[in-house]
């Protein structure tokens, strides 16, 4: 009775490997970069890990995100050296163009407001929050900063 009850803090709870959600990664939404056209933000993440042009090119081929993801994750080719330092930056880059190629999903992000938003992928704890929503959750900052962009790069045209 003389305790107040904690405002509940709002989330946007997704998950990147859902591709019926536009703002998931596995959404297929074709968008044009370094002069390619990508069937999804995951197929350029997973084709920008390695160096061979040749197995990018596989990759960028894939029919499904999930098959893209299955290719990026082979140990029989070699990653790019630099891979862990540019992951987030290749992430955020595609999608990022896949909002400025898509108005209506960099509204439907903008549309979320200040709403902290959280891939509750269960078993990634980098890109994910994982089980215990203890993980990095390096997706949903991702996508929280790219809101911010977006909403900065409109106040600018008024």
């Amino acid at each position: 009775m003389f305790f107040s009850p904690k405002s509940a803090k709002k989330l946007l709870t997704l998950t990147r490997i859902d591709p019926t959600n536009p703002l998931a990664s596995y959404s297929k939404h074709a968008f044009e970069l370094d002069g390619y056209e990508w069937p999804s933000v995951e197929h350029y993440y997973q084709a920008m890990k390695f160096d061979d042009t040749l197995y990018a090119e596989q990759i960028r081929q894939a029919l499904h995100p999930a098959d893209a993801t299955k290719l990026g994750k082979s140990k029989k080719h070699e990653k790019r050296n630099d891979w862990d330092r540019v992951k987030v930056t290749v992430m955020t880059r595609g999608t990022y163009i896949k909002c400025r190629t898509y108005p209506e999903i960099a509204q439907m992000l903008l549309d979320t407001g200040e709403i902290e938003i959280a891939d509750v992928t269960q078993y990634d704890y980098f890109w994910g929050s994982g089980r215990d929503m203890r993980g990095n959750n390096a997706f949903g900052k991702m996508l929280m900063e790219i809101r911010d962009k977006l909403r900065e790069e409109m106040a600018q045209q008024t």
